[in-house]
């Protein structure tokens, strides 16, 4: 009885930590926005505020760069790199007051082996989440 009990209780228990893992992992709903071009700046409409989201060179993978976010009225502001249908890992950035309601930080995107450039930045401002698919070269 123990040899089949021990077995059985290990995988209830690690199916258990899968479950949990993707509940806590799981993508929130986010508001799509059209973004031609991130080192131009792209603009889009928060709480009858406009955001302005900026990078400060074309990104390349592991090549770290600045993103900026223009966010009036804002007292939060975070930005997590993914790919649609691939787990990129942790890589959330707080970003911090730049003045001006202005947030920045120094960001860096995670390498895909797949070779694949397609691209998406979540953005959360104060609990709200902006998606802005981007593209590399």
């Amino acid at each position: 009885m123990k040899r089949v009990a021990l077995p059985l209780l290990l995988v209830v228990v690690l199916a258990a930590i899968a479950m949990a893992g993707y509940w806590l992992n799981r993508p929130a709903a986010s508001q799509a926005v059209a973004c031609a071009d991130p080192l131009a700046g792209c603009s889009f409409n928060r709480q009858g505020a406009t955001v302005t989201v900026r990078f400060s060179a074309r990104p390349t993978p592991l090549e770290a760069f600045e993103l900026s976010v223009a966010a009036p009225g804002a007292s939060r502001v975070s930005a997590e790199f993914q790919m649609n249908g691939m787990e990129m890992g942790f890589n959330r950035y707080d970003l911090h007051p730049a003045g001006n309601g202005t947030y920045a930080s120094r960001v860096t995107l995670p390498v895909c082996v797949s070779g694949r450039r397609d691209w998406t930045l979540t953005l959360e401002i104060d609990g709200a989440h902006y998606a802005l698919p981007f593209s590399t070269r």
